[in-house]
């Protein structure tokens, strides 16, 4: 207990897994919180001290799964092993931890995702700037950015992080819009000075052995923020993994102006890897788009969503490799060649730091042999255009590595060292002859035994072993009485006897020396095999990312060619031209033939479209799918249409639907709010807005006003390519006084009290919302219906809302040339009442005069 707490008081803010033979046994407070997350019955002992310590245990071989769901809840675990051989052990046995696992640094496939990144992230603060990096201890992979403060939570998007560690009492984490904690990532606090700029100058350099930063494309005082977050982060992994680091490959810059920033609004509302009805679907810009074949490409494939470029010649580049694997001959070589190549990233992670089982090493292995199909599908696919030089210059199959794999493990190695065989035979001769001694026990028992029978005349005398005992002879009681001198009784059963003697002693030391020598020269061989292997971890890297990038190249050429995918155009001018646009997710979700594509075409003199038209009518849809088809170019995707044309934008927004966030108190007008307050903060002339429903969280008349000031902002100030959404047909108005404004709206059809949505984009703006009839298709009570009806025409008689889509140039104003926001127009029993007198007026007259304007407000359908 005394080594217990020794140990425990370096690793107080962790549940010290502390093994004690088959068992990780845990004390304390510790056995108290695994027993309540775990459902692990508490009990106690008394270990030497005044009082019983509270304790609970798992088994050693069962504790991935304890780990896995401690980890989830969202605890640090210390794994504390016997570091030295108990039968060696004088007095106490040596005990250390040897790593300490959390939600960001973890090893275990029990622990991680196969098909998402598992990043650890560090931030730092310095006047307006943030410095971000991003470790994924699972791949080794090490990237470094800084941002501004308002594009941090973009940034942080791309990694998803399950921890982060920030400098204590430093208000960083305040910029982190999503929830950390119990609802989101990990939060861990550091001392402040470990997030020098300098000291992790020195980190790095030491840790990489490098001369300067300038060899990762590092400017040590340019980007001192990400290079004083990196120093925290190796000084935070160190701790955790004792035993090193050494498959972290070099830091990766990413320069923020080669990304479009993606918001978490604009990621929800498109639906790109999280569908709005939670958690990963088809219903999914990931899920339509994902044909990949490894976990690697998987990774990546989720990154690029996340991260479109912005750069013509890279996106160009992407568009050329899916162009050339148009040809399903070459498609289907590729995509064959990479079918089975396993998690080569991960794999060859484990290897490097002394982790790979022999099963893992031998799928490393295989993986491996699997490459040269590969280079030979990426030759025959580059062709004259050379869309996969790049690839093909970097390329280094590990022929060498994967030959070493196969020659020296068998085809289907065990989990464990020592319960089968994991070297071939005629890889090492001492190997082989130990194993021929420990294997040939049959072959000796059998002749033993035979000598026996005929030195005793016992014919029934049989040798024979157990694991208490050892090898033995058995001699029945009937034949005791020839039982030699030389035999020693070893066992007394019910009806015989068991002996050994000198020889069967001596054959059973050999035979069981052997089995040992054969297990620890296996472990000997296999250690040294991987060692080797995990050396050249930066080979491993190297080809894993080529074939991530190839995976996703086909997957995307794959979607193409099953979904009628054409190439767009991409353009550095200002223009968005989209022939047949439709949604990917939207039409895989219903038969080809029943979505109906529409045209878009936003230009500099109509940039933009204030879209109308009834409730189920579809201008979400159209929104999404301008956005999407956007996002798809700037990842190198080809796009749901006929024909795009592109012109690259710098952001991409969409403000689509309401939702609150009750937890910081915000309502749902208030979420709308500040989103397009950033939307107004942020867009540039090159950036795409799509904004659906502004204003309609508060007041009629506020919500207007509003919808309306945020689309002359976004005309006149910004200048950017926008599409609104609408049911305020007042907005249709903007199109009279603002030059690049264009009405349009999505067709309908009514057939007698009927609706029939079309889908259909059309010039001009729309006359109503049908939102009764809406109400009707989702089965509202009749009686609630007839009186809505009442009620609409009560409103419109009233003239609370215009009526008929007139625009405000065919109405009469009396403002001179300033067009009112909302005209209200005159009625004609209004009218005649305003030229009565009266005073002057007789009885007989005011009763002819009330008879007559009866009967005209009759006929126009109002309320006497």
């Amino acid at each position: 207990m005394q080594q217990y707490r020794e140990i425990k008081s370096r690793h107080q803010d962790a549940i010290l897994f502390f093994r004690m033979g088959d068992f990780y046994e845990m004390f304390y407070e510790d056995a108290e919180v695994a027993s309540r997350t775990l459902g692990l019955t508490l009990t106690s002992r008394n270990n030497g001290g005044a009082s019983e310590v509270p304790l609970a245990g798992v088994p050693v071989k069962a504790a991935g799964e304890y780990l896995r769901r401690l980890v989830q809840h969202g605890f640090r675990v210390s794994i504390c092993e016997q570091t030295e051989d108990p039968k060696l052990a004088k007095g106490i046995v040596k005990r250390e931890v040897v790593e300490t696992i959390t939600p960001g640094a973890a090893f275990s496939d029990d622990l991680l995702d196969g098909a998402r990144n598992n990043y650890l992230c560090a931030l730092v603060r310095s006047a307006n700037r943030v410095g971000i990096a991003a470790a994924d201890l699972s791949t080794g992979e090490l990237r470094l950015t800084d941002v501004n403060t308002s594009d941090l939570e973009p940034a942080l998007s791309r990694f998803t992080p399950r921890e982060i560690i920030v400098p204590r009492a430093d208000n960083v984490v305040n910029l982190v819009k999503g929830p950390v904690g119990e609802e989101g990532p990990m939060l861990t606090e550091r001392d402040p000075w470990e997030f020098d700029a300098n000291l992790g100058r020195d980190q790095l350099i030491e840790h990489f052995q490098v001369a300067s930063l300038e060899s990762f494309g590092i400017d040590a005082a340019d980007d001192s923020v990400a290079v004083g977050a990196a120093g925290a982060l190796l000084r935070y992994l160190r701790e955790l993994q004792p035993s090193g680091m050494s498959h972290l490959a070099r830091p990766r810059f990413e320069r923020p102006e080669g990304l479009l920033p993606l918001d978490e609004m604009t990621r929800r509302n498109l639906e790109l890897t999280e569908s709005l009805r939670g958690g990963e679907s088809p219903g999914t810009l990931f899920g339509v788009l994902d044909r990949t074949l490894t976990p690697m490409g998987t990774r990546l494939l989720r990154q690029w969503i996340l991260a479109p470029l912005v750069d013509r010649t890279a996106i160009e580049g992407r568009l050329d490799a899916v162009a050339a694997l148009g040809e399903n001959l070459l498609r289907s070589a590729l995509r064959e060649a990479l079918d089975g190549v396993r998690d080569v990233e991960r794999l060859a992670g484990k290897a490097a730091v002394g982790r790979a089982s022999p099963r893992e090493l031998r799928a490393l292995g295989d993986s491996l042999a699997r490459l040269p199909a590969v280079q030979s599908a990426v030759d025959r696919a580059s062709g004259e255009r050379g869309a996969f030089e790049r690839h093909l210059v970097r390329w280094d199959g590990c022929g060498d590595l994967c030959d070493e794999i196969l020659r020296t493990l068998v085809d289907r190695p065990p989990v464990v060292i020592g319960e089968e065989p994991s070297i071939r035979p005629a890889v090492d001769a001492s190997l082989d002859e130990w194993r021929a001694l420990r294997d040939g026990g049959k072959d000796a028992i059998a002749r033993i035994q035979s000598e026996e029978r005929s030195r005793t005349g016992i014919n029934s005398l049989k040798v024979g072993y157990n694991k208490v005992f050892g090898y033995f002879i058995e001699v029945s009681n009937s034949n005791s009485h020839l039982v030699p001198g030389d035999y020693q009784r070893r066992q007394t059963l019910a009806g015989a006897e068991r002996y050994v003697t000198a020889s069967l002693k001596e054959y059973e030391e050999r035979v069981l020396t052997a089995a040992e020598r054969v297990e620890e020269r296996e472990r000997e061989l296999f250690d040294s095999l991987r060692g080797r292997i995990g050396a050249q971890i930066a080979r491993l890297q190297a080809v894993a990312q080529l074939i991530a990038e190839l995976d996703v190249l086909a997957s995307f050429a794959e979607a193409a060619s099953r979904e009628g995918y054409v190439r767009p155009e991409v353009s550095e001018e200002f223009a968005l031209e989209i022939t047949g646009g439709r949604h990917p997710v939207v039409e895989r979700m219903m038969p080809r033939e029943k979505f109906i594509p529409n045209d878009v075409m936003l230009t500099d003199d109509a940039r933009m479209i204030i879209l109308t038209g009834p409730n189920m009518a579809g201008k979400s849809t159209v929104l999404r799918q301008v956005g999407l088809i956007v996002l798809m170019t700037q990842i190198g995707s080809f796009v749901p249409a006929t024909r795009a044309r592109i012109g690259l934008v710098d952001r991409l927004f969409t403000r689509v639907g309401a939702s609150d966030n009750l937890v910081r108190g915000q309502s749902t007008f208030m979420v709308e709010m500040s989103e397009t307050s950033a939307i107004l903060h942020t867009a540039t002339r090159r950036s795409l807005v799509l904004l659906d429903e502004i204003g309609r969280g508060t007041s009629t008349y506020d919500g207007i006003s509003i919808a309306w000031s945020v689309s002359e902002y976004l005309h006149n100030a910004v200048g950017c390519k926008t599409i609104f959404a609408t049911h305020y047909h007042e907005l249709t108005q903007l199109a009279d006084t603002l030059v690049a404004v264009r009405n349009y709206n999505v067709q309908v059809r009514e057939i007698g009290d009927e609706i029939l949505f079309l889908h259909r984009l059309q010039p001009g703006g729309a006359d109503r919302s049908y939102g009764i009839e809406v109400g009707r298709l989702a089965g509202l009570p009749s009686i609630v219906l007839e009186r809505a009806k009442e009620l609409l025409r009560l409103l419109e008689a009233e003239q609370i809302v215009p009526r008929g889509g007139r625009t405000a140039r065919d109405r009469q104003v009396s403002t001179g040339d300033q067009l009112p926001l909302f005209a209200v127009m005159s009625h004609p029993v209004v009218d005649q009442l305003k030229k009565v007198e009266p005073n002057t007026i007789t009885p007989i007259q005011a009763l002819d005069l009330l008879a007559k304007l009866v009967g005209e407000a009759k006929r126009e359908g109002g309320t006497v």
